[in-house]
């Protein structure tokens, strides 16, 4: 399958063309997020991200450009909003000119935050009981057991991209489930 060809197939929502840019694209992606993050944790989560948004937003595509360079552009623009969004999260504040000192936030949560929590886990696992049974399993290995994408591709005899694959569409089914309830 040509690039062009596989684009085309992906605006109509086309799942094995998706597959084919992803495999094609995300070693070109995942590096450039290294190179940036130095943290291959980071690097991989944007990455998905990035792939999660460009196929969200697939016919927005120029074809006058590289697909290449649009996903690298997205994921430039995503690790930029991450940037920016740590800096807010700590303010430096000074009170006099020899008593400097950094003002953190308190995000602890208040007691009514933790039972707003509490409601919103058992909604969130209700939400995802509603998914078949393999997107379950998935959603639960990597956010409850907290596995890494390896360590899921192991338990599930399966190769990474397929985990990956599987993962960004249990994603959005959850978040279409979320959204209509």
């Amino acid at each position: 399958m040509e690039i062009k060809e596989a684009i085309s197939k992906a605006k109509n929502n086309n799942q094995i063309a998706f597959n084919f840019l992803l495999d094609t694209y995300w070693n070109d992606v995942f590096a450039f997020q290294l190179k940036r993050t130095s943290n291959e944790n980071d690097a991989e989560d944007i990455t998905i991200q990035t792939f999660s948004r460009a196929f969200d937003k697939i016919e927005t595509y120029n074809e006058d450009y590289k697909f290449k360079t649009w996903l690298i552009t997205i994921s430039k623009n995503i690790h930029i909003d991450l940037v920016r969004k740590q800096k807010h999260s700590i303010r430096n504040t000074s009170k006099d000119n020899d008593d400097n000192y950094f003002n953190i936030v308190d995000n602890s949560p208040t007691p009514e935050d933790k039972i707003i929590t509490e409601q919103n886990l058992a909604k969130l696992l209700r939400d995802i009981k509603k998914l078949k049974p393999h997107y379950q399993e998935i959603i639960n290995l990597r956010y409850f057991q907290e596995l890494s994408y390896k360590e899921i591709s192991e338990v599930l005899n399966e190769p990474i991209n397929n985990v990956k694959v599987k993962l960004l569409r249990a994603k959005k089914l959850l978040a279409a489930i979320i959204t209509k309830s």
